[in-house]
């Protein structure tokens, strides 16, 4: 499989196709899976982003949009189908419950429709409990019950980087997995994006929204990227058990690739990021070029930051 293909692995063009692929992972799980509950919760949190669930607008953050939790979507089937390959069993419920937390996972950056002020980015350091109460609130509408939906819950607190999962006191052993392989697929999905160091641009504008962080202009998060590399395979070693060895036995069926892609993408991006970031007397961002990312970040911000040689964008 050639690297444009390998691409696509990552990036659907459309909803519709990430959710065609993971059914296809879901039936691979199992060939009597009933997948319309799949189909039906990632559709409502679709309609949910696009602004048509009742009480709540549109998404209108930049990194933390529906492609993003899509991504995490797919990467959340990829590891509970390699976790099955590996002698890991998963009642059907628990397959849904554990897609249902990755599709709702970043629900907490959604503004309720009254709420009219910024944009969902300042609710960044608080968006993971808004994302578990939003279950809470409406996890009937999701085809969950109300003991589903406190599950649900248990699985997106492993999405938050300050919880120490050790302390959480899970229902079973099953759904403490399933938050480490949550936990786990937010960031091989965020960091394998093939866009993800042009969106650090972007994210550094949430961040300012929100009051997050002392950075001080787009080039502080790229360098912090760096040491956040460091710190996202010690916590896979860690805090959430190396459940990303599950992928090799996914790709290795679903494609005969015996790699675990993700770690093949992630590497390659951490390398080029150390490259451009070592270029003297030069602005690292004129190296990012996909997706248009730089421009319209320049376009939307109109910033001048002395930190970029001075110049005027």
């Amino acid at each position: 499989m050639n690297r444009y293909n390998v691409t696509k692995l990552f990036q659907p063009e459309t909803a519709e196709a990430v959710l065609h692929e993971v059914l296809v992972i879901v039936k691979l799980i199992s060939a009597n899976f009933n997948t319309d509950p799949v189909s039906d919760v990632f559709n409502a949190a679709n309609r949910l982003y696009e602004g048509k669930y009742p009480g709540y607008r549109a998404c209108n953050t930049d990194y933390h949009d529906f492609p993003h939790v899509s991504a995490v979507f797919l990467a959340m089937a990829r590891m509970i189908h390699g976790a099955v390959l590996d002698n890991m069993t998963f009642t059907e419920r628990q397959v849904v419950l554990g897609l249902a937390a990755a599709i709702l996972h970043d629900a907490g950056y959604i503004q309720e429709e009254s709420d009219r002020g910024g944009t969902g980015a300042k609710y960044t350091a608080s968006h993971v409990q808004r994302s578990m109460d939003f279950v809470s609130r409406h996890g009937g509408q999701f085809g969950l019950s109300r003991r589903e939906s406190a599950t649900c819950r248990d699985i997106i607190i492993c999405t938050d980087l300050a919880i120490d999962i050790k302390t959480i006191s899970f229902p079973n052993p099953k759904i403490k997995l399933l938050g480490k392989m949550l936990g786990t697929a937010d960031l091989l999905a965020q960091l394998a994006d093939r866009l993800y160091l042009e969106k650090l641009l972007l994210l550094y504008h949430e961040y300012k929204e929100a009051g997050v962080g002392d950075y001080e202009s787009e080039l502080d998060v790229l360098k912090n990227a760096v040491e956040f590399y460091d710190y996202f395979e010690k916590r896979l070693k860690t805090t959430l058990d190396v459940t990303d060895r599950f992928m090799r036995s996914h790709f290795a069926s679903r494609w005969n690739i015996q790699k675990n892609l993700y770690h093949e993408v992630i590497t390659r991006q951490k390398n080029y990021l150390l490259k451009i970031l070592k270029i003297p007397h030069s602005d690292p961002r004129d190296f990012l070029k996909r997706g248009g990312i730089v421009a319209h970040v320049r376009k939307k911000y109109r910033q001048k930051d002395s930190k970029f040689g001075g110049k005027s964008h």
